[in-house]
């Protein structure tokens, strides 16, 4: 593999040399136990086996699936394994009701993840709305909350529970929902397995596990990943390399366990693509390059202690940490209405003397225009090399970010089963404390836009000074922002059986925070320092009710309320005055609020046979809501809490056995609105207020009113899969993800129009159904080969949308000035509706050998 690193060499050889010791000495590996969070067990009330489900995030207590007041779903890591699906959120989106992709970085492992209207994304600026566990620790990362996937082990996932709702035990960030996800140990996955499979777009990808245990209880688990391919588009390559590992020590009532994860993955994702271009290549870029390297390392001990008269503590320390830098290449949205085609003959001819004397020649003495001149740089290069408003003269610009983050924890927990009064009781009690720290850094280069949309630099940078002014004030895109931060929580759960039939679970979680946040280029607090000292603390409380009428019917209720506290980059970008461009320039910090959640859940679910069933209703209001405001494609916008918000819907499911199969479908009916009157910036809407005043194609504010639609949401989702056996040890296992359209992001009071001069495109991205298709079977005892297609049909189809000023004809050459100047002396622009295009058909082959039990 050419640009295989040292990481997945060493994998192989590893893994190989595995194999051959396991063989060995594995073959002894104990049989498997169970997971107290994940068992199944019978209830005598209702003398049927049932599924057990923790109650927090930190392994320890579990209650019966059917006791939870909410529509929790489940998966198994051989459930993941099998479905081939390239990272956790793309299993999600395919199999699990209510979740769907927006892929707008164009990097499937870069992807948000949204449930019910809620979002778990790796972009800075994102309204995080879910919280994201492994083994009990906090994915969601300090500045901004943000969840990278691809940090998480796929080969190492046992399980994966999706809690709906804004449940307070699951911490902070828990707004619409927490997904958990477990990992394997060697009890429960002896043996030892090497995998490799190949596809299209040059992808290979190598992983191995082994696991075992002694008699005595000792126990081990280690698997490895590495994964590249060339992606689908333009220049967008991504290699993933990812180990983990488990060693544990298992007594009667007692067990420890240490646990570590690394990550190093370099990805690109080539971000929104103008709907023109797209039309006449769908594997084009709008600009590029947009890199990011993931860097991570995860160290976390666990233990649990049985302590008698059904009572037993858990407890769990940990520590982790991320560093990320990213390179994207951008058009400048401050040169759009420029004059930049020849360098200016003006009666001292500075420009031309510049460049002469640095040694250029060939540049124009007239005649270069928009018309002849698709990507001019001449008057950027002579304008960096004068420092006269090169920020204005280049179309391009290089942003560069830097972010160190580490976290330390500890909880701990009691558990207890019991009676008490008269009543059996399942409750659990709890403490954890939190500290992280951040240093942010990021930096700009202006530049010139290439024929291939790259950029070139010219050595003129956003530091108040090289790139002199950008309208009448110094361009200055520098941050160098520390930040500390701290969250202490206590919480406690019950689950009461007032009957056989009749569960009551009461639950609160109280937490405090602190942010403080120090900069380093203007320190000391006052207008334009990030500098800031911030505490916010809460009481959240739950309460839900279960009844199961008979064995196959269960009627619940419940209400929840969760919170997410500002972080430090949201605190350090709430200035309207001083918007900042993500992940770049901040500015100011206004006093932002916690956003706090409450969601009333109410259902019926069932079971007959094989069949299960289940529907519900939700809704979640969202208060003090934290939303970035975006000026344009670019990303310009502040943070701002905005009231309230709702998502409110129904879900439906059904799933059953029949002849061998495994068939199911799930239905979700979504509504996600404003429930507040506000005022945003709409540049790019054909309904903003300049628009209407007859001055198309400059800046201009909406009007969003309460009860129009929120951005990126569709109304509608359907998931249907069936695993067929086909004899042999062969399965075929399909499904179908139906998706309905959403409005474009700058389209929040829903009134944008396409006039096919200044404005561009529908504003929304149309809904879309993918059909994926897989085939696995084991030819010999031991291998397993498989084969699976990822949107058979090969639809075309794009998961989200946003409008913004286009740099870019419809032939995608680069102009400037591209309309004739307003009444006012004003420049207006093209806006068009930038679209995240959906993958290509894909195809993918592997093969699987395994070792022991």
């Amino acid at each position: 593999m050419k640009h295989c690193p040292r990481f997945a060499f060493a994998l192989a050889i590893g893994s190989a040399a595995l194999l051959l010791a396991s063989h060995r000495a594995l073959a002894q590996a104990a049989a498997r136990t169970v997971d107290p969070a994940t068992t199944q067990r019978v209830n005598p009330a209702l003398t049927q086996t049932v599924e057990v489900v923790g109650v927090t995030a930190v392994p320890g207590l579990g209650i019966a699936k059917d006791q939870v007041p909410a529509p929790v779903q489940t998966a198994r890591g051989d459930d993941i394994e099998r479905s081939h699906a390239d990272d956790l959120g793309a299993y999600l989106a395919r199999r699990l009701a209510s979740v769907h992709l927006n892929d707008i970085q164009g990097n499937g492992l870069q992807a948000d993840v949204n449930f019910r209207g809620f979002a778990a994304s790796p972009l800075l600026g994102s309204a995080q709305g879910l919280s994201v566990y492994l083994d009990g620790v906090r994915l969601n990362q300090p500045f901004g909350d943000v969840v990278s996937w691809d940090l998480i082990p796929r080969s190492a996932i046992a399980a994966v529970t999706l809690m709906p709702g804004s449940n307070p035990l699951f911490g902070l960030n828990t707004l619409g929902g927490a997904l958990v996800v477990q990992t394997k140990d060697g009890l429960k996955y002896p043996g030892t397995s090497l995998q490799i499979s190949t596809g299209l777009q040059h992808r290979a990808a190598l992983s191995f596990e082994t696991g075992g245990s002694r008699p005595l209880g000792l126990h081990w688990f280690v698997t490895g990943q590495h994964h590249q391919d060339k992606g689908w588009r333009v220049g967008s390559p991504s290699d993933v390399n990812q180990g983990f590992a488990k060693l544990g020590q298992r007594w009667a009532d007692t067990s420890i366990t240490l646990t570590a994860a690394l990550a190093d993955n370099r990805l690109q994702g080539l971000g929104l693509q103008e709907q023109r271009a797209l039309a006449q290549d769908w594997h084009s870029v709008y600009t590029q390059p947009d890199i990011t390297h993931n860097r991570a390392m995860l160290l976390s001990l666990a233990a649990t202690q049985g302590l008698g008269a059904g009572l037993s503590a858990s407890g769990q320390v940990f520590y982790r940490r991320v560093s990320a830098s990213t390179l994207n290449g951008d058009i400048n949205p401050g040169s759009l209405n420029q004059p930049l085609y020849q360098p200016r003959s003006d009666p001292d001819a500075q420009e031309q003397a510049a460049l002469a004397a640095a040694g250029y020649s060939g540049f124009p003495l007239a005649g270069e225009s928009a018309a002849n001149t698709p990507f001019p740089r001449w008057r950027c290069l002579a304008s960096a090399l004068l420092r006269a408003q090169p920020a204005a003269l280049c179309n391009g610009v290089l942003n560069r970010s830097q972010t160190d983050q580490s976290q330390a924890g500890l909880t701990g927990q009691l558990h207890w089963q019991g009676r008490w009064a008269g009543l059996a009781h399942q409750a659990v009690a709890g403490a954890a404390l939190e500290w992280s720290r951040v240093h942010f850094t990021q930096g700009s280069e202006l530049g010139y836009l290439n024929a291939d949309r790259s950029v070139t630099g010219v050595g003129a940078f956003g530091d108040g000074r090289s790139g002199t002014d950008a309208d009448g004030l110094p361009y200055d895109n520098r941050v160098d922002l520390s930040a500390r931060n701290r969250t202490a929580s206590l919480y406690a759960s019950d689950t009461v059986a007032l009957d056989a039939r009749t569960h009551l679970t009461l639950a609160a979680r109280y937490n405090r925070s602190s942010v403080k946040n120090r900069d380093a280029i203007t320190p000391g607090g006052g207008t334009g320092s990030l500098d800031g000292d911030h505490t916010f603390a809460r009481l959240n409380p739950a309460l839900g009710l279960t009844f199961a009428a008979h064995a196959g019917l269960t009627a619940y209720a419940g209400f929840n309320q969760g919170s997410r506290s500002p972080s430090a980059v949201e605190l350090g970008c709430a200035d309207p005055a001083q918007p900042c461009k993500l992940p770049n320039a901040m500015a100011g910090d206004p006093p932002l609020q916690p956003v706090i959640t409450r969601t009333l859940e109410a259902g019926l679910r069932g079971a007959a046979g094989a069949g299960r069933w289940n529907i519900g209703l939700f809704r979640a209001d969202n208060h003090n809501d934290i939303l970035f405001v975006a000026d344009n494609a670019a990303g310009y916008g502040y943070f701002k809490n905005f009231g309230q918000t709702r998502r409110q819907g129904l879900e439906a499911g059904v799933s059953t056995r029949l002849a061998g199969a495994a068939l199911g479908a799930n239905l979700t009916l979504l509504q996600a609105t404003f429930q507040s009157d506000e005022l945003l910036n709409g540049a790019g809407n054909s309904s903003n207020d300049s628009a209407l005043a007859g001055l198309p194609g400059i800046d201009g504010n909406i009007a969003v009113r309460a009860g129009q639609k929120l951005p990126l949401v569709p109304s509608r989702l359907l998931k249907l899969f069936a695993d067929v056996p086909l004899g042999g040890g062969w399965t075929v296992a399909a499904d179908v993800s139906a998706v309905g359209p959403s409005l474009a992001r700058g389209n929040e009071n829903n009134g944008h129009q396409s006039d096919g001069t200044f404005y561009l495109g529908p504003g929304r991205s149309a809904g879309y159904a993918l059909l994926n298709l897989g085939l696995e079977g084991q030819p010999l005892p031991g291998w397993t080969v498989f084969v699976q297609i990822n949107n058979l049909l090969d639809r075309r189809y794009t998961t989200a949308a946003q409008l913004g000023a286009t740099g870019l004809d419809a032939q995608g050459r680069f102009i400037a000035q591209p309309l004739a100047p307003n009444s006012l002396g004003d420049r207006p622009l093209v806006h068009a509706t930038f679209y995240a295009p959906g993958a290509p058909r894909s195809l993918g082959l592997g093969l699987r050998r395994s070792f022991g039990d």
